[in-house]
Protein backbone atom coordinates (compact mmCIF):
# COMPACT_ATOMS: atom_id res chain seq x y z
CA UNK A 1 0.00 0.00 0.00
CA UNK A 2 2.84 2.36 0.85
CA UNK A 3 4.38 1.73 -2.54
CA UNK A 4 1.22 2.80 -4.35
CA UNK A 5 0.91 5.93 -2.20
CA UNK A 6 4.50 6.92 -2.94
CA UNK A 7 4.00 6.21 -6.64
CA UNK A 8 0.85 8.33 -6.73
CA UNK A 9 2.56 11.18 -4.89
CA UNK A 10 5.53 10.99 -7.22
CA UNK A 11 3.22 11.12 -10.25
CA UNK A 12 1.37 14.12 -8.85
CA UNK A 13 4.64 15.88 -8.06
CA UNK A 14 5.95 15.27 -11.56
CA UNK A 15 2.71 16.50 -13.09
CA UNK A 16 2.89 19.60 -10.91
CA UNK A 17 6.45 20.36 -12.03
CA UNK A 18 5.50 19.96 -15.69
CA UNK A 19 2.41 22.13 -15.26
CA UNK A 20 4.45 24.87 -13.58
CA UNK A 21 7.02 24.79 -16.35
CA UNK A 22 4.35 25.07 -19.03
CA UNK A 23 2.27 27.73 -17.32
CA UNK A 24 5.23 30.02 -16.61
CA UNK A 25 6.29 31.96 -13.56
CA UNK A 26 3.17 34.12 -13.28
CA UNK A 27 0.60 31.42 -12.62
CA UNK A 28 -0.72 33.00 -9.45
CA UNK A 29 -1.18 36.45 -10.95
CA UNK A 30 -2.69 34.84 -14.05
CA UNK A 31 -5.39 33.09 -12.00
CA UNK A 32 -6.14 36.33 -10.15
CA UNK A 33 -6.45 38.33 -13.38
CA UNK A 34 -8.55 35.75 -15.21
CA UNK A 35 -5.63 34.78 -17.46
CA UNK A 36 -5.02 31.31 -16.15
CA UNK A 37 -4.02 28.49 -18.52
CA UNK A 38 -7.48 26.96 -18.09
CA UNK A 39 -9.21 30.25 -18.90
CA UNK A 40 -7.04 30.75 -21.98
CA UNK A 41 -7.75 27.19 -23.12
CA UNK A 42 -11.51 27.65 -22.73
CA UNK A 43 -11.34 31.01 -24.51
CA UNK A 44 -9.43 29.43 -27.40
CA UNK A 45 -12.02 26.64 -27.67
CA UNK A 46 -14.85 29.17 -27.72
CA UNK A 47 -13.07 31.25 -30.37
CA UNK A 48 -12.48 28.16 -32.49
CA UNK A 49 -16.17 27.23 -32.26
CA UNK A 50 -17.12 30.80 -33.20
CA UNK A 51 -14.82 30.74 -36.25
CA UNK A 52 -16.26 27.40 -37.33
CA UNK A 53 -19.81 28.80 -37.17
CA UNK A 54 -18.95 32.12 -38.85
CA UNK A 55 -19.32 30.97 -42.51
CA UNK A 56 -22.81 29.64 -41.76
CA UNK A 57 -23.71 32.91 -40.03
CA UNK A 58 -22.45 34.89 -43.02
CA UNK A 59 -24.60 32.75 -45.33
CA UNK A 60 -27.62 33.38 -43.09
CA UNK A 61 -27.06 37.14 -43.10
CA UNK A 62 -26.44 37.15 -46.85
CA UNK A 63 -29.72 35.32 -47.51
CA UNK A 64 -31.57 37.70 -45.19
CA UNK A 65 -30.16 40.74 -46.98
CA UNK A 66 -31.10 39.28 -50.37
CA UNK A 67 -34.65 38.83 -49.05
CA UNK A 68 -34.84 42.57 -48.36
CA UNK A 69 -34.08 42.59 -44.62
CA UNK A 70 -31.96 45.26 -42.99
CA UNK A 71 -28.57 44.48 -41.48
CA UNK A 72 -30.10 44.58 -37.97
CA UNK A 73 -32.77 42.08 -39.01
CA UNK A 74 -30.03 39.92 -40.51
CA UNK A 75 -28.36 39.91 -37.09
CA UNK A 76 -31.68 38.82 -35.57
CA UNK A 77 -31.82 35.88 -37.97
CA UNK A 78 -28.39 34.76 -36.75
CA UNK A 79 -29.58 34.96 -33.14
CA UNK A 80 -32.68 32.90 -33.95
CA UNK A 81 -31.12 30.31 -36.24
CA UNK A 82 -27.50 30.16 -35.06
CA UNK A 83 -25.89 27.98 -32.42
CA UNK A 84 -23.84 28.97 -29.41
CA UNK A 85 -21.51 30.84 -29.10
CA UNK A 86 -22.44 32.62 -32.34
CA UNK A 87 -26.04 33.32 -31.29
CA UNK A 88 -24.89 34.55 -27.87
CA UNK A 89 -22.46 37.09 -29.28
CA UNK A 90 -24.96 38.47 -31.78
CA UNK A 91 -27.59 38.63 -29.04
CA UNK A 92 -25.22 40.78 -26.98
CA UNK A 93 -24.65 42.93 -30.07
CA UNK A 94 -28.38 43.45 -30.49
CA UNK A 95 -28.78 44.32 -26.82
CA UNK A 96 -26.05 46.93 -27.10
CA UNK A 97 -27.79 48.46 -30.11
CA UNK A 98 -31.10 48.58 -28.24
CA UNK A 99 -29.63 50.44 -25.26
CA UNK A 100 -28.30 53.19 -27.52
CA UNK A 101 -24.76 52.15 -28.49
CA UNK A 102 -23.82 53.19 -32.00
CA UNK A 103 -23.64 50.56 -34.72
CA UNK A 104 -19.89 51.00 -35.22
CA UNK A 105 -19.11 50.81 -31.50
CA UNK A 106 -21.26 47.71 -31.03
CA UNK A 107 -19.52 45.89 -33.88
CA UNK A 108 -16.07 46.87 -32.65
CA UNK A 109 -17.04 45.80 -29.12
CA UNK A 110 -18.07 42.35 -30.35
CA UNK A 111 -14.90 42.03 -32.41
CA UNK A 112 -12.73 42.93 -29.41
CA UNK A 113 -14.72 40.62 -27.11
CA UNK A 114 -14.43 37.57 -29.37
CA UNK A 115 -10.86 38.18 -30.50
CA UNK A 116 -11.34 36.51 -33.89
CA UNK A 117 -9.37 37.68 -36.92
CA UNK A 118 -12.16 36.45 -39.20
CA UNK A 119 -14.74 38.48 -37.29
CA UNK A 120 -12.48 41.53 -37.47
CA UNK A 121 -12.45 41.11 -41.25
CA UNK A 122 -16.24 40.89 -41.32
CA UNK A 123 -16.58 43.94 -39.06
CA UNK A 124 -14.26 46.00 -41.26
CA UNK A 125 -16.16 44.95 -44.39
CA UNK A 126 -19.52 45.91 -42.87
CA UNK A 127 -18.30 49.31 -41.68
CA UNK A 128 -16.67 50.12 -45.02
CA UNK A 129 -19.74 49.04 -46.99
CA UNK A 130 -21.96 51.26 -44.83
CA UNK A 131 -19.77 54.26 -45.65
CA UNK A 132 -19.14 53.55 -49.33
CA UNK A 133 -22.41 51.79 -50.22
CA UNK A 134 -20.88 48.51 -51.40
CA UNK A 135 -22.71 45.22 -51.93
CA UNK A 136 -22.63 43.57 -48.52
CA UNK A 137 -23.99 40.23 -49.73
CA UNK A 138 -21.15 39.74 -52.21
CA UNK A 139 -18.63 40.72 -49.54
CA UNK A 140 -20.13 38.15 -47.16
CA UNK A 141 -19.95 35.45 -49.83
CA UNK A 142 -16.30 36.19 -50.60
CA UNK A 143 -15.34 36.26 -46.92
CA UNK A 144 -17.18 32.98 -46.37
CA UNK A 145 -15.27 31.36 -49.25
CA UNK A 146 -11.99 32.68 -47.83
CA UNK A 147 -12.75 31.29 -44.38
CA UNK A 148 -13.75 27.91 -45.84
CA UNK A 149 -10.47 27.75 -47.78
CA UNK A 150 -8.41 28.63 -44.71
CA UNK A 151 -10.24 26.01 -42.63
CA UNK A 152 -9.48 23.35 -45.26
CA UNK A 153 -5.80 24.28 -45.10
CA UNK A 154 -5.84 24.14 -41.29
CA UNK A 155 -7.40 20.67 -41.33
CA UNK A 156 -4.76 19.55 -43.82
CA UNK A 157 -1.97 20.92 -41.63
CA UNK A 158 -3.39 19.18 -38.54
CA UNK A 159 -3.50 15.92 -40.47
CA UNK A 160 0.12 16.23 -41.58
CA UNK A 161 1.36 17.16 -38.09
CA UNK A 162 -0.72 14.55 -36.21
CA UNK A 163 2.19 12.09 -36.08
CA UNK A 164 4.54 14.70 -34.60
CA UNK A 165 2.03 15.71 -31.96
CA UNK A 166 1.41 12.09 -31.02
CA UNK A 167 5.14 11.43 -30.74
CA UNK A 168 5.52 14.47 -28.48
CA UNK A 169 2.75 13.24 -26.19
CA UNK A 170 4.16 9.69 -26.02
CA UNK A 171 7.72 10.87 -25.36
CA UNK A 172 6.47 13.19 -22.61
CA UNK A 173 4.38 10.52 -20.87
CA UNK A 174 6.82 7.63 -21.22
CA UNK A 175 9.14 8.57 -18.29
CA UNK A 176 6.15 9.08 -15.98
CA UNK A 177 4.60 5.74 -16.92
CA UNK A 178 7.92 3.92 -16.61
CA UNK A 179 8.54 5.52 -13.21
CA UNK A 180 5.18 4.34 -11.89
CA UNK A 181 5.78 0.84 -13.25
CA UNK A 182 9.20 0.72 -11.61
CA UNK A 183 7.72 1.84 -8.28
CA UNK A 184 5.26 -1.02 -8.44
CA UNK A 185 7.69 -3.71 -9.65
CA UNK A 186 10.87 -2.59 -7.87
CA UNK A 187 9.83 -0.63 -4.77
CA UNK A 188 13.06 -1.45 -2.97
CA UNK A 189 15.00 0.26 -5.73
CA UNK A 190 12.74 3.25 -6.41
CA UNK A 191 11.69 4.29 -2.89
CA UNK A 192 15.24 5.11 -1.71
CA UNK A 193 15.82 6.94 -4.97
CA UNK A 194 12.68 9.09 -4.65
CA UNK A 195 13.28 9.88 -0.98
CA UNK A 196 16.89 10.98 -1.47
CA UNK A 197 18.05 14.49 -2.37
CA UNK A 198 19.79 13.21 -5.48
CA UNK A 199 16.62 11.45 -6.62
CA UNK A 200 14.48 14.54 -6.13
CA UNK A 201 16.96 16.63 -8.13
CA UNK A 202 16.93 14.05 -10.90
CA UNK A 203 13.11 13.99 -10.99
CA UNK A 204 12.93 17.78 -11.13
CA UNK A 205 15.57 17.91 -13.86
CA UNK A 206 13.72 15.25 -15.82
CA UNK A 207 10.47 17.22 -15.53
CA UNK A 208 12.15 20.39 -16.78
CA UNK A 209 13.75 18.57 -19.71
CA UNK A 210 10.43 16.90 -20.56
CA UNK A 211 8.66 20.26 -20.53
CA UNK A 212 11.36 21.84 -22.71
CA UNK A 213 11.20 18.97 -25.19
CA UNK A 214 7.43 19.08 -25.34
CA UNK A 215 7.49 22.84 -25.97
CA UNK A 216 10.04 22.42 -28.75
CA UNK A 217 7.98 19.70 -30.45
CA UNK A 218 4.84 21.83 -30.04
CA UNK A 219 6.63 24.79 -31.60
CA UNK A 220 7.73 22.69 -34.57
CA UNK A 221 4.35 21.12 -35.34
CA UNK A 222 2.26 24.26 -34.65
CA UNK A 223 1.81 26.11 -37.94
CA UNK A 224 -0.34 29.24 -38.10
CA UNK A 225 -2.42 29.56 -41.26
Amino acid sequence: MLVYVIAALSALSLAGFVWCALAGLKIRSGWQNGESPLAKWLDARRRAAFNAQLPEALATMSNALRAGFSISQAFDSVVEQGNKPMSEEFAILQQQLRVGMSFEDALESMSARVGSDDLSLVTTAILISRKTGGNVTEIFDKISETIHGRMRIERRVKTLTAQGRMQGALVSLMPLVLGIIMCVLKPGLMIPFLTSATGVVCVVGMAVLMAAGWLMIRKIVRIDV
